[in-house]
């Protein structure tokens, strides 16, 4: 179990670092951005799962395809749906709009059990409706304020978790599944690398750059496969808990680039805060329990063999 909360913790702390690496991108539009992103991933990304195992996965995804054609165009859904993510999350940083994308990152736990619930008929715990309660006040709050909720927020909230879902469907969740995802979108990052004003010059009048980009992918490579090896390693409930860590990391990281949370947008922020919280509660009293249970029914196996 300790490999496993040491690569839930990697990753999360990579994901904080990596919105830090926004101002070390010079000149580079979030355009540029990702492409340079989606890049530098895919060779460290395969090295990644030929190291930990999971190419396999990809080969098995392949073998799919070739089977069912229709497999293909699917994955171009995934592929779009995950690559805007990915764009998104650095678009925020370098745009002042970070806060607003960690704050999605809060809402997509919820977000996911409001799924559960309504595609799986999961039935939500006592603490789960309160948590949706304290979101749903949230996000009325600033639906109230703006009449409508920032897009980047919906974006990762409502769009994460289609992309989980699609994926769950048609039998991609794996890191195979995300290797197709990143290996589909290489022509579109291709095409952005070369957008904006003196493209590849910016590598010759800064050398340095080369660099940022190399480590770019290498903590993008990290992180996504620190998460999915993470998922193996510990039980469902853990492994929801320390993924809070990432956008409380993100909001932090936020705050430290200068951004700011105006007075009139706490009530949004506070209660979606206290959702997470409540469900933090839950998972905390599910361990304690389950320990418990390990416990006595280890206590009650040793008296019965003393007898």
């Amino acid at each position: 179990m300790f490999k496993g909360v040491a690569l839930s913790v990697l990753a999360s702390v990579t994901f904080g670092v990596l919105y830090f690496f926004s101002k070390l991108l010079g000149d580079l539009d979030s355009q540029q951005t990702f492409g340079w992103r989606i890049i530098s991933t895919l060779p460290f990304l395969t090295l990644f799962m030929l190291f930990s195992g999971d190419f396999v996965h990809v080969k098995t995804i392949y073998k799919r395809m070739i089977e069912k054609p229709i497999l293909l165009l699917l994955l171009v859904i995934t592929s779009s749906l995950t690559c805007f993510q990915l764009w998104l999350f650095l678009w925020g940083p370098m745009n002042g709009r970070g806060l607003q994308v960690s704050l999605g990152y809060f809402l997509l736990p919820l977000v996911l059990v409001l799924a559960g619930s309504i595609f799986y008929k999961e039935k939500l715990s006592k603490f789960q409706m309160v948590a949706v309660a304290f979101a749903a006040l949230g996000v009325g709050h600033e639906l109230w304020r703006l009449g409508s909720i920032a897009w980047e927020t919906m974006s990762v909230a409502v769009g994460y978790s289609l992309y989980f879902l699609i994926r769950k469907k048609i039998g991609t969740d794996n890191l195979g599944g995300f290797w197709w995802d990143i290996l589909i979108c290489i022509p579109l990052a291709i095409y952005f690398t070369q957008t904006g004003f003196n493209a590849y010059g910016q590598f010759m009048d800064s050398p340095s750059l080369v660099l940022v980009v190399v480590g770019l992918g290498f903590l993008s490579a990290i992180g996504l496969g620190s998460y999915i090896l993470a998922s193996r390693y510990l039980p469902m409930i853990l492994f929801g808990l320390l993924s809070y860590l990432e956008p409380v990391l993100l909001a932090l990281a936020s705050l430290a680039l200068g951004e700011s949370i105006a007075k009139e947008e706490w009530l949004t922020y506070i209660p979606i805060w206290c959702a997470v919280g409540v469900l933090v509660i839950e998972g905390t009293i599910h361990l304690y329990k389950q320990k418990q249970r390990k416990k006595n029914l280890q206590l009650n196996i040793e008296k019965f063999n003393q007898h």
